[in-house]
């Protein structure tokens, strides 16, 4: 598992290789859960995680390239989860 930094430092076709190689890894997940030939049973959680991360990531690029979203992103998601839980 790894964490956003890591994902930042990367370009945009870096991120989307990564994310079919995710894709491929939870592939091979399913398929080897149904002969129980896996023996690490979170390894899927942490792949659909880390594919989340990915397209997150690749997601904010597109709304900051289209002006849609500041620079501040991580103080705005903030506040909206300080609302939520309110």
């Amino acid at each position: 598992m790894t964490n956003m930094k890591e994902y930042k430092d990367k370009t945009a076709g870096d991120l989307t290789k990564l994310m079919a190689e995710k894709r491929e890894q939870i592939r091979g997940f399913r398929f080897g859960s149904t002969g129980s030939k896996i023996k690490n049973v979170k390894l899927g959680r942490t792949l659909r995680k880390d594919i989340a991360r990915i397209m997150t990531e690749l997601s904010i690029r597109v709304r900051k390239e289209s002006g849609k979203i500041k620079e501040s992103v991580n103080i705005q998601t903030k506040e909206v989860k300080s609302k939520v839980r309110r």
